[in-house]
């Protein structure tokens, strides 16, 4: 039903797609979207960009989610207006970067160890998917990306609460101008690859402290990535 997509913004493609199968009649208020994994197979995409192009098509009333139903084509009466956390980086800068680090710092070791406790065999699999998809990436920063932010989202997944699933799938974009920061590293990838291991290893073996310890200590190498990027980037130039 839909074409394979190649472009950086992928998500928009998918929405653009979507849009002119409503319009066309193709789909029609009530009928169901495909599940998250098909649609991302269909599209040809990472399951990260179909959730932002459902998050765009949330924001433009054209859908609508039901945890545990599924997605849903409205009628267009309702409007769903979100604000979007991609503001505050595009503002804010640098000093934006550190604080989504600190926000992270706070969230994800918590939400690993719980992830280590409740994750079943298919967030196991999807973990382990975006692990072996980074290190076929290594030499390709925008593959590499995707699958880091469908490794975090897979754990989100893990933890077994929506409401943890919501918070992080509301910072997908700031992540995503993060991580492809750090990606410009030396060495980058495989410092994050070091330890995205670690915490898969952790959760296989549904050991939550030591979940919690490999995400803090991840972290860690994030903040100080980060750090060097700005540094590498140097001052801005003046205006």
């Amino acid at each position: 039903m839909y074409k394979a997509l190649q472009s950086s913004r992928l998500y928009q493609q998918i929405v653009q797609q979507i849009e002119e199968s409503v319009l066309s009649g193709a789909l029609k208020a009530g009928d169901q979207l495909p599940a998250e994994r098909e649609l991302a197979q269909q599209f040809g995409v990472s399951r990260t960009a179909v959730r932002e192009a459902v998050k765009a098509l949330r924001e433009k009333g054209l859908v609508e989610a039901y945890p545990g139903r599924g997605t849903f084509i409205t009628d267009g009466t309702s409007q769903a207006i979100r604000q979007s956390f991609g503001f505050l980086l595009k503002f804010g800068g640098v000093e934006n970067s550190a604080h989504l680090v600190e926000v992270r710092e706070i969230l994800e070791p918590e939400i690993a160890a719980r992830a280590a406790t409740r994750a079943r065999d298919v967030h196991v699999i999807a973990m382990r998917e975006a692990v072996a998809a980074m290190d076929l990436a290594l030499t390709d920063p925008e593959a590499f990306v995707e699958a880091d932010l469908d490794f975090h989202l897979s754990l989100a997944e893990a933890a077994e609460n929506p409401f943890i699933l919501l918070l992080i799938d509301s910072i997908v974009g700031l992540l995503r101008q993060q991580r492809k920061r750090i990606s410009d590293l030396e060495g980058g990838p495989e410092r994050g690859q070091f330890h995205h291991k670690r915490i898969l290893k952790a959760v296989e073996q549904h050991d939550p402290k030591a979940a919690h310890e490999a995400v803090r200590a991840h972290l860690q190498q994030v903040r100080e990535d980060a750090a060097a990027a700005v540094a590498a980037a140097g001052p801005p130039a003046p205006s």
